[in-house]
């Protein structure tokens, strides 16, 4: 006959697990035993050349050190066990938990009360230290997340902002090309309806001429719109780079005017120009943009036939000062700074001329770039006579310094008025 072995059947095993903070609980408890019989072994051998007190020091640094480390219940274990081993191996009769002095009652209520109250407070300065650590911590956590939405908010309202950019742009870009694309259309339709073999009406060569000719002016304008967009991106992303040669400052002004004939032809050009102004190493096509924008616009913005005054000037400090004073509307005070900022239009001013349409708000933000580009500054006053503009820029006279690589590459920006 065959056995066949029986396997027990299995049962559940039991198994006991502590959590971190209950394993440094149990060893705070076994670090108060050992500490105190640590102690109580090392002087119970001389005990008769130590007194009590020397004793009770011992023991209660050993109870200070449990509740710093573990805490109070620890603490209160080392007491209790310190005071045991202080009535059974150092008050006499050794060896048992008999006291015959009744003094050394007192020491004994002493020493456990002493115990006792040191290990509480050491615990509990361990306790507030240990919440302060936590609200540190906590502190820290929240800052973080404080920082963390600031900067979602900052990304946010950068994007708001970019977005406001985004309408600005476009409502200034719909606003002031649509003028002249509508002028461009209008010519144009005319002059395909003129050549119709059906139309009831002829123009004449002065009439196609004039047609032609607002084609041609409102096409360089939107071309000049162009570019100013152009120009201002290149120096807002660093891209502008200067070509510096030695230049007369009367030359440059005088390529400026040239240009600007056209847009002066109906007002008085003064120029004052200081004796013996000295050359200035500049791009002399840059500095030349920037006057023939301040001079565009005083001829914008001043009824025909009035002065607009050119001067030049050697400041101190090696710098040159060319200002630009129009006898026109003028601009409130505290705009005077606003009008270099892009798209910035002043709202009170309006083109004299009929044939001039409101600018695009791109021109003194060009200028400035280009002004501050050569180190110099550019600002607006009221002009000299109390009323009108008055449009002044410096640009350093410069030295002979060889051109770096950046400077053999010249930018050309147009104004877009």
């Amino acid at each position: 006959m065959s056995t066949v072995p029986v396997q027990p059947p299995d049962l559940p095993s039991t198994s006991i697990s502590f959590s971190p903070s209950q394993k440094t609980g149990v060893v705070g408890y076994v670090a108060a035993i050992a500490g105190i019989a640590l102690v109580t072994v090392v002087l119970e051998p001389i005990r008769e050349h130590i007194n009590s007190t020397t004793v009770a020091l011992a023991l209660l640094l050993v109870v200070l050190f449990v509740a710093t480390v573990w805490g109070m219940r620890q603490a209160v274990l080392a007491s209790v066990v310190g005071m045991l081993c202080f009535n059974f191996f150092f008050l006499p009769p050794v060896r048992t938990f008999t006291i015959a002095d009744p003094d050394n009652w007192v020491a004994l209520g002493a020493f456990l009360v002493t115990a006792v109250t040191a290990g509480h407070l050491s615990a509990s300065a361990r306790q507030r230290a240990e919440e302060a650590e936590i609200g540190r911590v906590e502190i820290e956590r929240l800052y973080r997340e404080l920082q963390a939405a600031f900067e979602r908010e900052s990304h946010l309202e950068a994007i708001r902002q970019s977005e406001q950019l985004k309408s600005a742009l476009l409502d200034a870009v719909t606003h002031d090309l649509r003028t002249p694309l509508t002028s461009i259309k209008v010519s144009v339709t005319t002059l395909l309806d003129e050549t119709d073999p059906g139309a009831d009406f002829a123009l004449d060569r002065e009439g196609q001429h004039e047609l032609l000719q607002i084609i041609d002016e409102e096409t360089d304008r939107l071309n000049r719109f162009i570019e100013g967009l152009v120009g201002l991106a290149r120096i807002e992303a660093g891209k502008f780079s200067l070509r510096r040669t030695w230049n007369a400052v009367d030359e440059v002004i005088a390529a400026a005017l040239h240009r600007a004939e056209s847009q002066t032809r109906r007002h008085r050009i003064i120029l004052e120009l200081a004796e013996e102004l000295p050359s200035v190493r500049v791009d002399a096509h840059a500095i030349a943009e920037v006057i023939y924008t301040l001079v565009e616009n005083a001829a914008k913005y001043s009824p025909p036939e009035t002065v607009i005054a050119i001067s030049a000037k050697t400041l101190p400090g090696e710098f040159v000062q060319i200002s630009i004073e129009d006898q026109g509307i003028g601009v409130p005070v505290e705009e005077h700074e606003k009008v270099f900022e892009k798209f910035y239009r002043v709202a009170s001013t309006h083109g004299t001329d009929p044939g001039h349409p409101t600018s695009l708000g791109l021109g003194l933000s060009i200028a400035q770039g280009i002004v501050e580009a050569h180190g110099g500054k550019i600002w607006m006053t009221a002009g000299y006579s109390g009323k009108g503009t008055c449009v002044s820029f410096t640009i350093p006279i410069g030295d002979d310094e060889p051109e770096g690589p950046g400077h053999n590459a010249g930018t050309e920006t147009d104004s877009a008025g």
